[in-house]
């Protein structure tokens, strides 16, 4: 199955590309690569505001890290017509607000991880990164920014 077709046959919903908040672009392609600024857990989500390991739980924040992937995903599709043109996720850099003491940052980002793979399968593991933070922007508790392979000649 191609990504697209995962996508329906799975009803995985995307949510809007967000669009960006400062002087930054959230999507930069350079050749084959598009290079993806940090994508965060909705604010407007209480469930995702908060520390991990105080008020926020591990499964909540892999829930979190499981939108940014959709959402990330969706910024991908807006740039290049259809996920069918990308060749993997290549590299994921995952950034989770817990406290000092909280020690399974990577399973949290496993959350965005896990939806990488369900829409390319094989192709959507990839190198990756997760980082325990003090803060990030408007206190959500996950930002993920990630590189993408895209075919060559994709449309832009």
């Amino acid at each position: 199955m191609t990504p697209e077709e995962t996508l329906l046959h799975d009803s995985i919903n995307l949510p809007a590309p967000p669009e960006a908040i400062g002087v930054y672009e959230p999507i930069v392609r350079c050749g084959n690569l598009l290079f993806l600024s940090g994508h965060i857990a909705p604010p407007a989500d209480p469930r995702f505001v908060g520390r991990v390991g105080d008020d926020v739980t591990l499964e909540t924040a892999q829930k979190a890290a499981d939108y940014v992937a959709r959402q990330m995903l969706s910024t991908v599709r807006m740039e290049v017509g259809s996920l069918d043109h990308v060749l993997r996720p290549v590299k994921v850099t995952g950034f989770v607000q817990c406290t000092p003491d909280f020690r399974d940052v990577p399973k949290v980002i496993n959350g965005f991880s896990q939806m990488l793979t369900k829409v390319f399968g094989g192709q959507g593991r990839c190198a990756r990164s997760a980082v325990g933070v003090a803060s990030l922007p408007a206190g959500v508790c996950v930002e993920v920014e990630a590189i993408f392979e895209v075919k060559p000649n994709t449309p832009r």
